[in-house]
């Protein structure tokens, strides 16, 4: 299934620091697998705690082995986890919480109270305040709005499952998110169900549910059915 492959989502994996983690991969998860070696030989075995950030506060928490380069900004009551490697130019925000397994590009935001766990995040990629990302691939210039959820293991917990049409691949792993493409958009308190592919240039509005294959340069808007009826007058409690 070609629209499962890695191309078909990110189209500027030279210019992206950790490229060499999809290489021999044809689908994105398979990048995904391979992250917990690659920090391993990147900082865990080295031993690496290496914080060259522009600015650091000083009630931030980091742990674990970790490499955070140049010109990052990590704020107030921020806690990184490692293994994790952080790329330059990155905005951890106040409260944010980076898990083990993370690994992003440059000029990476990560917002407020937002959580990344165990994922891919490339280049120029914005992930809004109250946001989940979890087990995850993100493309260049992504943005996923604040509130999102990629939800990332069923509730039987069993293997995830890549579909499109009556077409699916069992992907041998009981955790994965969303694969999200190049400069897609996510809106504001939208669902990804685990297993979603979503196409580059793509927009999936505020509030949508989105679940299986969402192909590239598409929009996706919640169907609005609403019930309105009359109110008595009641005096709330103080």
């Amino acid at each position: 299934m070609k629209e499962l492959e890695t191309k078909y989502y990110f189209q500027n994996l030279e210019s992206f620091e950790h490229k060499e983690l999809f290489e021999g991969c044809i689908y994105p998860w398979e990048a995904l697998i391979k992250v917990k070696e690659y920090l391993k030989e990147k900082v865990v075995e080295p031993d690496l705690k290496v914080n060259k950030a522009k600015s650091t506060a000083e009630n931030c928490t980091i742990t674990g082995n970790y490499f955070i380069d140049e010109g990052t900004v990590i704020s107030p009551n921020a806690i990184i986890e490692g293994p994790v490697h952080i790329g330059k130019n990155c905005k951890i925000k106040p409260g944010a919480y980076v898990r083990p397994g993370t690994i992003t590009g440059d000029d990476v935001e990560i917002g407020y109270n937002a959580e990344v766990k165990n994922s891919i995040v490339q280049n120029g990629c914005k992930i809004a305040s109250l946001t989940f990302v979890g087990d995850s691939v993100l493309g260049k210039s992504a943005r996923i709005g604040s509130g999102v959820v990629t939800a990332n293991r069923r509730f039987d917990q069993a293997n995830v499952w890549a579909k499109i049409g009556k077409e699916q691949i069992d992907m041998e792993i009981d955790f994965f998110g969303a694969v999200v493409g190049d400069n897609t958009r996510l809106g504001a308190n939208a669902t990804t169900i685990p297993g979603t592919f979503i196409g580059p240039y793509s927009w999936i509005f505020p509030t949508c549910q989105v679940r299986g294959f969402i192909p590239a340069e598409k929009r996706m808007l919640p169907k609005e059915e609403y019930i309105m009826m009359d109110n008595p007058r009641v005096e709330l409690k103080s």
